[in-house]
């Protein structure tokens, strides 16, 4: 899943999708009668869904990981092809271009504990204009903080040359956010003889994480980073820290795919869509996040791939989505409107395997009043579903926040219902969801989440085995029976309400 959507910068190439020609291996073992919710849970097997994962997981020790514009999300495309060409779909790759971005920047302390930081994360290079890029290393100095953080923004940190007045040149600057732009602080900071900057964020509520300064920095020759405030009030607190500050940022055009496949059965004016990324971070594998989901839904697509739907099953695995969910964009933007009516909802499964997990569902009917975009009409009835599936099972579930944070983003923008499972990422559990979940309280539900660890044991093999039923459920509930959501019947059904647009 993507942290934030940090750069959204995408030039389209011809939505033309073409067909990888590749060696088909293995033998599908999909069964025609594969179509109940029962039959199929029965069929995607947890023992299937991890032999897909061992695959991902050898691509990135091959490759480094599995990121879009690497070699190893190419190798992850062409396995992904592979096994639906064995099981008998007819898969199609869209290419797009986009901006690649390596981000070899480095936020550490080295004295007096060493701490490395965690890129996008923890800090994050800056946008300015020019960017300087450098290797610094340095005694770190605080420059006019206000910690702990005034209620309301105040810190005038490095926003005046007097702030620099007791400031030792040649030392590394640590500025907090507040009153005034950050070019003015990092342009007083270099004219005061710092050869690099920490800015960190203020320490109000909604003023803790991230921010990605830019702006005009004319005359900017030093690294700058950007760090939360944790990170901060962390440097400020040690004594006489040595820091090293390394700002190495490579962007070019390249190429990453989509894979898409549509059920050989079911009608074409009625699609019923289902995605997860395929791409990791860089440097990661990426096995949680999101190599449970992508296998979950091979493994369905591969068990349904005989079954005469009613609905045509179309199943995507994007590319980019931790670049700014840029696979899935750039489909939904290629799509006429025609194309987009005959698309009766979108389900999505990103990170559901985590490994102090708990049970979310997106919450389509905003339920929980968190809902920081508008939701479409039928996405309520989609998360019907999925509640009703954890409780015929006697288990536990919750809303999670219909954020737009993952691929269902570009589908809900144009009115698409859409829905689908999250098990949590950066996220600490509370006492509550360990009481109903297990697991431990007071931890993320994957600290592994964007990191190197993120490999073939970080996964909560319980949750994925659970999660696998549930994303199978629901694909194949709706192949049938989409009347609940746009009020297209199936075949010999009487109910459902009426429709949500006209089909064409």
């Amino acid at each position: 899943m993507t942290q934030r959507y940090r750069r959204r910068r995408l030039a389209f190439v011809s939505a033309l999708a073409l067909v990888l020609p590749l060696a088909v291996t293995g033998h599908a073992l999909a069964d025609p009668t594969n179509n109940t919710p029962a039959k199929l849970t029965k069929a995607v097997t947890l023992n299937s869904v991890l032999r897909h994962l061992d695959a991902l997981q050898s691509i990135s020790n091959t490759h480094g990981d599995r990121a879009a514009g690497r070699p190893g999300f190419r190798a992850s495309v062409d396995y992904v092809v592979g096994r639906l060409n064995a099981a008998g779909y007819a898969p199609t790759v869209q290419p797009f271009d986009f901006t690649y971005v390596e981000d070899n920047s480095v936020l550490d302390v080295l004295a007096p504990i060493f701490t490395s930081y965690r890129r996008d994360l923890d800090f994050t290079y800056t946008d300015f204009v020019p960017r300087a890029e450098g290797d610094v290393t340095g005694a770190l100095q605080a420059v006019d903080l206000v910690l702990p953080p005034t209620p309301t923004p105040s810190s005038t940190s490095g926003c005046d040359a007097a702030d620099f007045a007791g400031f030792v040149p040649g030392k590394i600057a640590l500025i907090q956010r507040g009153t005034c732009n950050f070019t003015i602080k990092v342009a007083n900071a270099q004219a005061a003889g710092a050869v690099a900057v920490v800015l960190f964020n203020e320490g109000q509520p909604g003023r803790t994480g991230l921010v990605i300064p830019i702006g005009d920095a004319t005359g900017l020759t030093i690294p700058v980073v950007s760090a939360t405030f944790d990170v901060g009030n962390q440097l400020a607190a040690l004594p006489s820290p040595t820091v090293r500050v390394k700002v190495d940022v490579t962007t070019e055009t390249r190429t990453a795919w989509n894979v898409l496949a549509e059920s050989q059965y079911g009608d074409t004016n009625n699609v019923v869509m289902a995605g997860a990324h395929l791409d990791s971070v860089q440097n990661g594998p990426g096995i949680n996040d999101n190599g449970s989901g992508t296998a979950a839904l091979l493994e369905t697509a591969i068990q349904m791939s005989k079954v005469r739907t009613n609905a045509k099953v179309r199943f995507a695995w994007w590319g980019a989505e931790e670049s700014g969910l840029l696979g899935s964009d750039h489909y939904v933007g290629a799509l006429t409107q025609a194309e987009r009516d005959r698309i009766a909802l979108y389900l999505n499964f990103d990170m559901v395997g985590s490994p102090n997990y708990f049970y979310g569902i997106y919450d389509g009917d905003d339920s929980s009043h968190t809902a920081p975009v508008a939701i479409p009409p039928g996405s309520a009835q989609i998360e019907d579903v999925f509640e009703k599936f954890y409780a015929d099972r006697g288990l536990p579930s919750e809303d999670t926040e219909f954020s737009g944070r993952s691929d269902y983003g570009p589908f809900i923008a144009v009115n698409i219902p859409a829905g689908g499972l999250f098990t949590g990422a950066e996220g600490v559990k509370t006492a509550g969801q360990a009481a109903r979940y297990g697991g431990t309280a007071g931890v993320a539900f994957d600290s592994c989440y964007h990191q190197p660890c993120d490999n073939r044991s970080n996964l909560n093999l319980t949750a994925l085995d659970v999660n696998a039923d549930a994303i199978a459920t629901a694909v194949i509930t709706f192949a049938f029976d989409t009347s609940t959501v746009n009020g297209v019947r199936a075949p010999g059904k009487s109910h459902g309400r009426p429709p949500r647009g006209v089909l064409s």
